[in-house]
């Protein structure tokens, strides 16, 4: 026995060269090649992260956009209501269409205001708390638009990885089979099984990595844009309630 046989070194130099089986036995090491080789479980897998890696990216996509079109549209009215335009006029503007962000907001007050006053409201306090009512649901509303699908994203991002590891776990499990099965430990028996688990691993990651990212991104801007709104809430709810005393005083005067 050679020093080389002590330490092991030639056994694993042949054990090396055994790999060389792996060409010979047929199988793929592309990744379409080890789809399609691994198990039925392994490939449900596969398919499920792959098609919440796509709803993902589509979901980004989407959001990034209305992310982008929603800050164009806060500063767009504010330097409009800031500008002295008269309230009435922005009104009917923006009562004809279906406004988003402030300009939701601020329809839903006014037209509480136009349609208490219309009845012949008396009651300044009722006045002001439906205006304040409607304007907390308006703001929901824009809340559960901004937050929509969010929770797919938290959803993927926490369970992703976990799935992934369910199919590594399959995966491993063949590759034992596989040896049971041969009665062999050439690599070549064993490496389409463990490849295919790492891929599994690799598209739990893949379709992980970016939802939370993106969740956090995004959560982050909805509690920017909701803070605005809520701003504006409180400022255009101080406007109307001196204007609703300025109606008290001069209908008391009269």
């Amino acid at each position: 026995m050679t020093g080389m046989e002590i330490f092991g070194i030639a056994p694993a130099y042949a054990q090396a060269v055994e790999v060389t089986g792996l060409s010979s036995a047929g199988q793929s090491v592309t990744l379409l090649g080890l789809f399609w080789q691994a198990s039925p479980v392994v490939k449900a897998v596969m398919i499920g992260l792959l098609l919440a890696s796509i709803w993902s990216w589509a979901i980004i996509f989407d959001k990034s956009f209305l992310f982008m079109r929603t800050r164009r549209q806060l500063n767009r009215f504010e330097k409009v209501f800031w500008s002295g335009q008269s309230l009435e006029e922005l009104y009917r503007s923006l009562a004809e269409r279906s406004p988003n962000g402030m300009g939701a907001l601020f329809v839903a007050a006014m037209r509480e205001w136009k349609k208490s006053f219309e009845r012949g409201a008396n009651a300044p306090i009722g006045l002001h708390m439906r205006i304040e009512k409607a304007l907390d649901v308006a703001l929901a509303r824009e809340t559960e638009r901004l937050e929509s699908r969010l929770m797919f994203l938290a959803t993927v991002g926490s369970s992703a990885p976990f799935i992934g590891l369910f199919g590594t776990v399959v995966g491993i499990m063949t590759s034992f089979q596989a040896i049971a099965g041969s009665k062999s430990t050439n690599l070549a028996v064993v490496a389409p099984g463990i490849a295919e688990a790492l891929l599994a691993t690799a598209l739990g990651l893949l379709a992980a990595i970016p939802a939370v990212v993106a969740y956090n991104k995004f959560s982050n801007d909805v509690t920017k844009t909701t803070a605005r709104l809520e701003g504006f809430a409180d400022e255009f709810s101080a406007i109307l309630s001196r204007q609703i005393d300025e109606k008290t005083r001069s209908h008391a005067a009269e």
